[in-house]
């Protein structure tokens, strides 16, 4: 199974492995949340998600990577630092957030002009 949904039935979990299909090959737009389990702000950030999930549903998704699990993925977005959400449309990086927002409200806003 490509992902995992052990955090919220909502927010999806994938790798490497699964990113082109779970991702780039949407025919929503993905928010993509780059993280680790160490990371403090990234771990204050999933409720936000968890709700922005439940909010588009159909409409949009929300895709978590774990950035020590793939740091293939994190090279290839040139992510130095998390959390660091991007914003995919079409396959291919149209909105980013670097760092934690600390509310909902400019989450929402990156997905809402990307519909």
């Amino acid at each position: 199974m490509p992902l995992d949904t052990s955090a919220s039935a909502a927010v999806l979990h994938t790798s490497s492995d699964h990113f082109s299909a779970v991702v780039l090959q949407s025919d929503v737009p993905v928010l993509v949340d780059f993280w680790a389990a160490w990371c403090g702000p990234c771990r204050s950030l999933a409720p936000h998600l968890d709700a922005l999930a439940t909010h588009f549903a159909g409409q949009a998704k929300v895709v978590k990577v774990d950035v020590d699990q793939s740091p293939d993925l994190a090279a290839r977005y040139g992510i130095r630092g998390i959390p660091a959400l991007l914003l995919f449309k079409g396959g291919t990086v149209v909105d980013k957030l670097i760092g934690n927002p600390g509310a909902r409200g400019p989450l929402e806003q990156l997905i809402q002009r990307n519909l």
